[in-house]
């Protein structure tokens, strides 16, 4: 199957939509803690941010090894994302967005037989880069709708 047009557009543009999101909401409003235990929205997209090199180096073992076993993603385990806590929101946002641009471009350059590669999810079983990458657009949408919630939350107070 070939990629279809809905994640290539999915990939190109849902990320875009982040800027209108937090529009307004001053760096220290962002990193604000809005619901006790939960991440701010500042926390939100680093993880987005850092997320998105975990699924590049997943999408390259794919495509290098018969259906490699991948363990869950935890952001506490990850340090880059402890890393990206230390940047700017600004910093944070740029590297989201270049970091797109390798997604994107990794993605829509798959020949047909590629997008079939599987990895294995610990919950879902075994995937294909096609199916991965619609998770990862899932997982990504989650994100922005929670980060949609919080910075609601953030302009009533």
């Amino acid at each position: 199957m070939a990629l279809p047009i809905s994640i290539l557009s999915s990939l190109q543009h849902q990320h875009l939509g982040l800027g209108l999101l937090i529009d307004g909401l001053p760096d220290p409003q962002l990193r604000k803690m809005v619901q006790v235990g939960k991440w701010s929205v500042f926390e939100n997209i680093v993880h987005l941010a850092t997320y998105q090199h975990t699924f590049l180096i997943r999408v390259e073992k794919m495509l290098s090894e018969e259906t490699p076993s991948f363990s869950r993603y935890t952001a506490e385990a990850d340090p880059l994302f402890h890393d990206n806590l230390e940047r700017t929101t600004s910093a944070t946002i740029d590297d989201f967005v270049e970091t797109r641009k390798s997604v994107i471009t990794k993605i829509a350059l798959l020949k047909e037989l590629e997008l079939t590669k599987k990895g294995l999810h610990p919950a879902f079983g075994p995937m294909t880069i096609l199916q991965w990458t619609e998770f990862f657009l899932l997982h990504e949408a989650h994100h922005l709708f929670t980060i949609f919630k919080l910075a609601a939350e953030l302009r009533k107070n």
